[in-house]
């Protein structure tokens, strides 16, 4: 189906062609049409802190709880205080200048909200936003900078932090830096100009129809523009990889004498066999986290599959019928050459003479080495990959999940300097109070029930200070804040949570009241333990799948269990390689890393999703050839230095367009980015240098041909997937007898 739909798409280009120009077009227009995107709405269903998001928001309707915050904190000169007249002058002219800000809902005076330090060294003003933090402009910012510059002034130490001051992405660097190392992979790979530059733009339109398509969407499903940073990053990524495996499979059988048309038509019959299946695999993985649940998560997973269908639609329409353009300028020099001298009596002849050139001259004699040394010690090393993999993987055991927040961003940011003289002046909780939200409905007096669970919770070990209670107007419920004593990333922090959370019905005793816990430090708690949680149900749902599907694709029991314990394997190692670099700081300045911290929580989810399906990508493209082989009559280990001569060289370029992609945004300055840049550009190094190219074809060699026993009733049941081509070669054998069968 395939091989037809391919040679359909390369006779009938143009209109192909229109028919996705006339799809940009309109999503184009869609896009631009379309309603605001929503603001990011991020829930955690189900556990305590979002039921006291939810209480607030019911019983505070006023309270907008995603709406922007910033702190400005002042610092006296050494040894003077801020209550000093210059300088409590300069601060209330400083938080009256930002009052006025068309964004401000309003800004605390620090001198009478209770917001100086105990020895008076430095206080700090609260602003708050009309608007939720995505939506404060630059306009605002400057406008506290300004301020910040007008305390200066009079010899104050001024810095501002909170969610406001956390501007909006650069905007494509990241991508910049991918595209450009991406073509340069391209370009020595295929040694062509034009070859190298199809993949790249197929995949950018593809990449601008999926991302406008979620652009239309996003206001009817409330996709925020956060929703689709992984659709970008997957979207590029499988785009060009997807390219790139079909137009190596062209140039090869067009290496070996076929015609344009055949080889297109062999090429999406098998490359192109193997796209889909890889895509669906991918699919699985981002689908299955929605197992999570997390909505937001949910929502940035069927973003991205989004995205790989169009991309994996890209590739087998779209593809096609660029190459019908330019069926002779994407091969190399020497067979373009050879393309523009032949004749139509001599095609037969030089399609024999061109299939046993093609074999001396194999396109990938750095794989086909490499291959041998293997075959040669298969022991040694499946051994060393094992072990290696094993060893990176033990720093894992100590894997500290949690938010990074202003404490990770590095010493020339404002918003780290401002955590850090907050710290310093008021404590280390103070950057994360508990927020303690108490129902009063049933209370006789909600009042003393309110002073009594304050009283109670401030002699707690671990609480430095309870903040007075705010009620909402109806009386039935109150707000305040315990402070702790240790930081929010502080392993004490999280005790403390949990201690208050146990101390419930002592605290509660006689008053008729409840109350619920939260603030960041509890949110990161409580994510963690969802997404804990949701682990083994997700793996279990996505790898059983993929096991499946793969077993339908390659006929054996061995080869798909193999494919996922090899991916545990690295995915728990590149988990160990970010605790050593987050966490431990290993290698920390030379990747930019500020400050060392807890890993955020929903990162290990992310790239298990991701990275489990590139990895089953890589699986199918090497593996596939070596079936190929091995069921055209070669023998396994001859098999399997067939699949690395053909696949090997074009694997490895496919994981380094992937690694480039993902390593650009490590230089982002978002640590979170930064995390998942390093996170997956990693796992896709574990995966296919070590697991793929090195684990992989060693336990092939151990097991000979019972890598390749599938059951007979598993046989019967299984459907059956010819992504190695055999039916075409029937098919070509039986209309074109006098052409001598092709292996591969």
């Amino acid at each position: 189906m395939l091989a037809r739909l391919g040679r359909f798409a390369f006779m009938r280009r143009g209109p192909v062609i229109l028919v996705w120009l006339m799809v940009l077009a309109g999503t184009i227009f869609a896009g631009l049409t379309a309603a605001s995107v929503p603001d990011d709405d991020f829930k955690v269903p189900g556990v305590e802190s979002q039921r006291a998001f939810d209480l607030l928001q019911e019983r505070f309707p006023g309270m907008a709880a995603d709406a922007g915050g910033a702190t400005m904190v002042f610092v006296a000169p050494q040894g003077q205080k801020v209550t000093a007249g210059p300088y409590k002058t300069a601060i209330e002219s400083a938080v009256k200048k930002l009052s006025g800000g068309g964004q401000v809902a309003g800004a605390d005076n620090p001198f009478t909200s209770d917001a100086v330090s105990r020895d008076g060294s430095a206080a700090y003003a609260n602003v708050n936003y009309k608007v939720p933090a995505s939506g404060v402009t630059a306009d605002s910012r400057a406008e506290i900078a300004a301020a910040a510059d007008t305390a200066r002034k009079a010899g104050l130490t001024v810095e501002a932090g909170g969610s406001a001051m956390e501007a909006g992405g650069g905007g494509g660097t990241a991508e910049l830096i991918a595209i450009g190392l991406a073509a340069v992979i391209l370009l020595i790979t295929f040694g062509s100009l034009v070859a190298a530059g199809l993949p790249l733009v197929t995949a950018l339109l593809g990449v601008a129809v999926s991302m406008l398509g979620i652009l239309a969407v996003s206001a009817t499903f409330g996709l925020s523009a956060t929703t689709g940073t992984m659709a970008l990053m997957l979207g590029l990524a499988v785009g060009i990889d997807y390219a790139l495996f079909v137009v190596s499979r062209y140039r090869e059988e067009r290496t070996r004498g076929l015609s344009a048309v055949e080889a297109v038509s062999l090429a999406m019959g098998t490359a192109g066999s193997a796209v889909a299946f890889a895509g669906l695999t991918v699919v699985i993985a981002l689908a299955g986290l929605a197992v999570v649940g997390i909505p937001m998560l949910t929502k940035m997973g069927l973003a991205a599959v989004a995205a790989v269908v169009v991309a994996v639609l890209v590739t087998l329409t779209l593809v096609p019928a660029v190459l019908g353009f330019v069926p002779n300028k994407v091969l190399p020099r020497s067979a373009r050459r050879k393309a523009g001298k032949r004749t139509a009596e001599a095609e037969a002849a030089e399609a024999a003479e061109a299939a046993v050139a093609a074999a001396e001259t194999a396109p990938g004699r750095g794989g086909t080495r490499w291959a041998r040394l293997v075959l040669r010690n298969p022991v040694a090393v499946l051994l060393l990959g094992v072990i290696s993999l094993g060893a990176l993987a033990l720093p894992a055991l100590s894997l500290q999940l949690g938010m990074p927040g202003d404490e990770s961003m590095p010493t020339s940011a404002t918003q780290r300097r401002a955590y850090d003289h907050l710290a310093k002046a008021f404590g280390p909780g103070f950057n994360g109070p508990l927020m303690i939200v108490v129902d009063t409905k049933d209370a006789a007096e909600p009042k003393k029930a309110v002073a009594t669970i304050t009283g109670k919770m401030e002699r707690i070990k671990g609480v430095e200070s309870v903040s007075p209670a705010q009620f909402d107007e109806a009386g039935d419920t109150a707000i305040f804040s315990a402070v702790p004593t240790t930081s929010p990333t502080d392993a004490a922090t999280k005790k403390l949570v949990r201690e208050l959370r146990a101390a419930r019905p002592g605290l509660v005793e006689g008053t008729g009241a409840k109350y619920v816990v939260s603030g960041t430090t509890a949110v990161n708690i409580d994510m963690a333990e969802k997404v804990q949680g949701a682990l083994v149900p997700y793996l279990a749902t996505v790898v059983g799948l993929a096991v499946l599907l793969l077993a339908a694709v390659f006929r054996s029991v061995l080869i798909p269990i193999k494919a996922a314990l090899g991916f545990l394997l690295s995915v728990v190692a590149a988990l160990g390689a970010m605790v050593l670099v987050f966490q431990k700081g290993f290698a920390a300045d030379l990747l930019g890393v500020a400050q060392t911290g807890p890993i955020m929580s929903a990162i290990p989810i992310f790239m298990i999703g991701i990275s489990f399906g590139l990895a089953m990508d890589y699986q199918v493209f090497l593996v596939s050839r070596m079936r190929e082989a091995y069921v055209h009559g070669e023998e396994p280990r001859q098999a399997i230095e067939t699949g690395f001569r053909h696949s090997a060289r074009v694997v490895v370029s496919a994981a380094l367009i992937m690694m480039a992609v993902f390593a650009g945004f490590i230089f982002e300055h978002d640590p979170i980015i930064k995390m998942i840049g390093f996170s997956l550009a990693a796992a896709v190094l574990l995966d296919a240098f070590v697991v793929r190219m090195a684990i992989v074809p060693a336990v092939l060699t151990l097991f000979g041909d019972r890598a390749w026993w599938l059951p007979r009733r598993l046989d019967k049941i299984l459907p059956r997937v010819d992504v190695e081509g055999e039916s075409l070669n029937r098919d070509a054998q039986a209309e074109q007898p006098r052409v001598p069968a092709r292996a591969g």
